[in-house]
């Protein structure tokens, strides 16, 4: 099998050394670092869409569903459907809907008529409570999760959702399933958008998005940036300067709904996958946390042994996600480390050649917003994640766009992962356009606290080209291109050892690469972990 890949992966290399000469592989790395200048034409408000645009604006009636979106399970024989029904409430006297008054079906088939499967779900109602004056609180539409099992491999299936019995059910809609794993089979093209929130930047991307006719959609944290609302929907650009007295970090909770009915026209289709980002924390009364995420959204944490939803893994063909949480505990002795020290092991790079991990706030970022700001992460995991060869990370959280080189421990090393910054995807805070090895822009450690690791992790440098100094004095070693501008990715995977990477552009046409490389693989001189079924104890 090894001769037979690396027979297949020669004729690759021939073929696209003949036809995409212009395109650079990270065989040819590590590269020397590139800085585009930014362009001022770009600078600018982030322009919200208003809540009388007919894109946001409900649709539905009574009890039809709105709001749809499809989701992966742990592999290809298995999606979720998720939808809402009924409105949302605002105010300072609202009484939830309950959900027991609807049944959550969906049917769905191979075929578009008849669908001769059903299958049957949950259903619930959160809300966003302020118990203070002047605070409105929140409660949402019932929101539906159903999965549905026994799918075969790459094959489209259509699918209604409702309850049938009211009778209420959707339109009919379709999606693709992922190709089963295996060194060969991979999805056709997957996008990956970070920091998206609801502004006509945003409209621009999905657009983008939508056109390059992807399989996946990866949303790297940061959805509808509604915690920089009021509760009566006034919004701003600095919500502690706005908003100092409030006595709790309100939301602005209709933001979900309406970025749920923005997203419905790709989402009902193209499965979509969201690791949580900082906005989603979304404190409210009795200390809860990310209440909107956990409920509008379906996980495959079960299917793949998490106890949560801020982490949880799935194959997309030969590719195996990790998608982990930068905001809940992820030291050694967190059920995170160990439940990724579990999946990590189980891994079977036979069938699922390509690892990718995803989390939200980048380790290796130049710019100085959140300039080492997730270094107590990156010393907890980078090791693990290191020494398992993960292939790719991609995070958002910059807003602004960075490919790195190959890098592990501030050190370039060809068996180390790419570190990919996509936190463009156009949301209201702007562009993040300074760099912290720019003069002036260093930001002090004391800025770079971590509340889970209970301290700082990050400090001066002690050896390299930076020892002695917290930033680098020149566009770092490990930062190969970086450019302040919105946009969009697709990661393309050909075979067990080649992928492309784009990175698209808002202002661009939609088919001009901003970025292009191709990553990859080399097995023989990065050799993997065997595959281990047991708990990680019994291995070490």
């Amino acid at each position: 099998m090894a001769s037979i890949l690396l027979s297949f992966s020669l004729l690759f290399i021939l073929h696209f050394s003949l036809s995409s000469a212009a395109i650079p592989t990270t065989l040819d790395g590590p590269f020397k670092p590139v800085t585009v200048p930014f362009d001022q034409s770009l600078r600018g408000f982030a322009v919200d869409l208003p809540d009388t645009d007919p894109r946001v604006q409900r649709r539905a009636n009574g009890f039809e569903p709105e709001q749809i979106s499809v989701s992966l399970s742990a592999d290809y024989h298995s999606v979720w459907i998720s939808w809402i029904t009924g409105d949302y409430q605002i105010g300072h006297d609202i009484k939830p809907l309950n959900p027991e008054t609807l049944k959550s079906v969906v049917r769905y088939g191979p075929q578009k008529y008849p669908l001769l499967h059903e299958a049957t779900g949950n259903s619930l109602v959160y809300g966003q409570l302020y118990p203070f004056e002047g605070l409105q609180n929140y409660t949402s539409g019932i929101i539906h999760h159903v999965r549905l099992t026994g799918l075969e491999p790459d094959t489209l299936y259509y699918y209604r959702c409702g309850d049938p019995y009211i009778p209420s059910l959707s339109s009919i809609y379709h999606f693709r399933t992922m190709p089963s794993s295996g060194p060969q089979n991979y999805p056709g093209k997957i996008a990956i958008v970070g920091d998206l929130g609801l502004t006509y930047n945003t409209t621009t991307t999905i657009s983008h998005v939508a056109s390059n006719k992807p399989d996946l959609l990866l949303l790297v944290g940061d959805v509808t940036y509604a915690n920089l609302y009021l509760t009566n929907g006034t919004g701003s650009d600095c919500y502690s300067c706005s908003f100092p007295q409030t006595p709790i970090h309100e939301t602005y909770q209709p933001r979900w709904d309406y970025w749920g009915r923005f997203m419905e026209n790709l989402i009902s289709k193209v499965p979509i996958m969201v690791v949580e980002g900082n906005h989603e924390i979304e404190e409210q009364a009795e200390n809860q946390t990310f209440v909107a995420y956990s409920s509008r959204f379906a996980f495959p944490s079960e299917e793949s042994q998490s106890k949560s939803t801020f982490y949880y893994s799935f194959n997309a063909g030969g590719i195996h996600f990790i998608m982990l949480g930068a905001y809940v505990a992820y030291d050694q002795s967190a059920d995170q480390y160990k439940w990724l020290e579990r999946d990590l092991a189980n891994v079977d790079r036979t069938l699922t050649p390509w690892l990718v991990a995803t989390w939200h706030p980048p380790w290796y970022t130049s710019y100085r917003a959140h300039y080492r700001e997730a270094e107590c992460m990156r010393v907890a995991m980078e090791e693990l994640l290191y020494s398992y060869r993960v292939d790719v990370v991609f995070n958002g959280h910059v807003h602004a766009y960075e490919r790195s080189n190959r890098v592990y421990n501030y050190t370039l090393d060809p068996c180390a992962p790419l570190h990919i910054t996509v936190g463009d995807g156009g949301n209201r805070e702007k562009m993040a356009i300074q760099h912290a090895d720019e003069p002036g822009n260093c930001p002090e450690p004391s800025s770079t606290p971590d509340k889970f690791m209970g301290g700082f992790c990050a400090a001066n440098f002690t050896s390299g080209p930076a020892a002695g100094k917290f930033c680098w004095d020149r566009q770092p070693d490990y930062s190969a291109y970086r450019e302040s501008s919105f946009g969009h990715g697709i990661l393309e995977v050909k075979n067990a050892t080649w992928a492309l990477w784009t990175w698209y552009r808002n202002q661009d046409s939609e088919k001009v690469p901003g970025d292009q490389i191709y990553i990859v693989r080399q097995p023989n001189l990065c050799p993997t972990p065997r595959k281990v079924t047991k708990g990680w104890s019994d291995v070490r």
